[in-house]
């Protein structure tokens, strides 16, 4: 007979508890493009809709190791998210900028004349 994860849970220890929660959150901040549509409530077909694309095309988007930023960040824009590119050095981490929407650029261009 199965028995319940909370069952399961309150007879760890505290140590244990507190272990299983960190791992946890370090997995829910890592993790393919497919598992984070469906952590958001999201089918394939519904996210096709949103992007304006058949729902093959978001299957083949999901399985790619490779694609364009915009792209990317047209597809988690979609699932209601923002996409940052995030550089990592062992002194500290530096956010790149130059990768902006083009609505963003046409603004700086504006801005700039």
């Amino acid at each position: 007979m199965a028995k319940k994860f909370s069952k399961l849970r309150e007879s760890m220890s505290a140590d244990a508890q507190a272990k299983s929660q960190a791992k946890a959150q370090t997995m829910l901040q890592e993790m393919p493009l497919q598992e984070l549509r469906l952590a958001r409530g999201l089918s394939q077909q519904t996210l096709a809709e949103i992007l304006h694309v058949q729902q093959p095309a978001i299957a083949k988007m999901e399985k790619r190791t490779d694609m364009y930023l915009s792209t990317l960040r047209n597809h988690i824009r979609a699932m209601g998210g923002e996409l940052d590119i995030i550089a990592r050095f062992p002194d500290g981490e530096v956010r790149i900028q130059n990768f902006s929407t083009p609505d963003n650029e046409e603004k700086e261009l504006v801005h700039s004349s």
